[in-house]
């Protein structure tokens, strides 16, 4: 096999850990002897031992002259764990095969550095661009210190997310729904608008089995949120974040709280929550990633406040039409096709019958 072919299979390791590694990167180790892999792994849960640790705790084998490939960067410093590469050194490793280059000042090229500083050999850039895919939320949350954002909606073929009475259920196939639900294990956190909430009654979670569901998070700038929803009588069991702006009701602060769900205050932003704020919030309590499921409001407010990311668009074979139907971006709207928001690095995937469109925000 060659180094990518391994290397591939230390991608499908990595993404085990989907969900559960956060803030942490996803990443899988593979350690080959003699052609044959004597060990695979992966990093579990955030806390707990990375892939490389993993996979030589696990390796039944001696692994004095053997390779690894592992998706990122091994760390050189003590965290939560010890670091990867004394692991590497002292297991008998003799070269190193590497995905993507790890961003974070505590590493940033140090970890390879240690190993050829003890007579490893280390081969960067196998798989690049696969391995940095894998990891998009961790290297902005690293890099930028936010959220990484992605805004998703799901609208018909003229540009519609529900018809004229309001309905929407079901714009999208079962499979994209089947697709968001992996999403909403992907990412830390989920975030809708309160008209979301009055509107829809929804729960936010997330139904992949042994999935985790994400943090739920409500920006409501006037606490308007009813206490008999699905998210406030959930409020207890899944963890619940209400945004709201100075301007709302202290009263109702300390019933929300009663109830389960904690409250974030930021400064009005002409009457809403300031997202921007809301985000450095977030970066503070660990939420490396949102995955943004709005309403036209929310999306416009995003997108004007330059939160968002990355938008993903599930377009499905349906014609709605209707001149009051909602369509993805409400608000004001911008004023110029030059003021646009611009969209970049753009990739498409059919799935079932709807068609996936996902791109940068540039």
């Amino acid at each position: 096999m060659t180094a990518e072919e391994y290397m591939k299979i230390a991608l499908e390791e990595a993404k085990k850990g989907m969900g559960f590694a956060n803030p942490n990167p996803m990443v899988g180790a593979v350690i080959v002897k003699n052609g044959e892999i004597i060990s695979k792994d992966y990093h579990h849960k955030y806390g707990e031992f990375h892939a490389e640790r993993n996979a030589i705790l696990n390796c039944k084998e001696d692994m004095n002259g053997a390779e690894i490939y592992v998706t990122l960067e091994p760390c050189c410093h003590h965290g939560k764990t010890p670091p990867c590469t004394q692991a590497i050194i002292e297991s008998g490793i003799k070269k190193v095969y590497i995905g993507s280059d790890d961003p974070n000042p505590l590493v940033a090229g140090d970890g390879i550095k240690k190993l050829r500083e003890n007579g490893i050999e280390v081969v960067t850039g196998v798989l690049k661009d696969e391995c940095d895919r894998l990891n998009r939320p961790f290297f902005h949350y690293i890099v930028k210190s936010t959220p990484y954002v992605v805004m998703k909606y799901a609208m018909t073929a003229d540009g519609k997310i529900a018809s004229y009475t309001g309905k929407s259920k079901w714009i999208s196939g079962e499979k994209s729904r089947l697709n968001v639900h992996r999403d909403r294990l992907r990412y830390a956190g989920i975030m809708v608008g309160i008209n979301t909430v009055l509107k829809d009654d929804p729960m936010l979670t997330c139904r992949i089995e042994n999935g985790r569901n994400p943090i739920r998070i409500i920006c409501d700038s006037r606490l308007r949120i009813p206490l008999d929803c699905n998210i406030m009588k959930t409020a207890k069991e899944i963890p619940t974040i209400i945004a709201c702006s100075n301007k709302a009701e202290v009263a109702k602060v300390a019933t929300v709280q009663k109830a389960g769900a904690e409250v974030i205050y930021t400064f009005s932003d002409d009457g809403h929550v300031n997202l921007k704020e809301l985000m450095e919030t977030l970066r503070e309590r660990k939420i490396d990633s949102v995955l943004l499921e709005g309403g036209g409001e929310l999306n416009f407010s995003a997108l004007n406040s330059g939160i968002v990311n990355r938008v993903q668009i599930y377009i499905s074979p349906k014609i709605l039409g209707g001149k009051t139907a909602p369509s993805p971006v409400g608000g004001i709207g911008f004023d110029s096709p030059d003021s646009a928001v611009k969209l970049g690095s753009v990739e498409m995937t059919a799935i079932g019958e709807d068609i996936l469109i996902e791109c940068e925000v540039l």
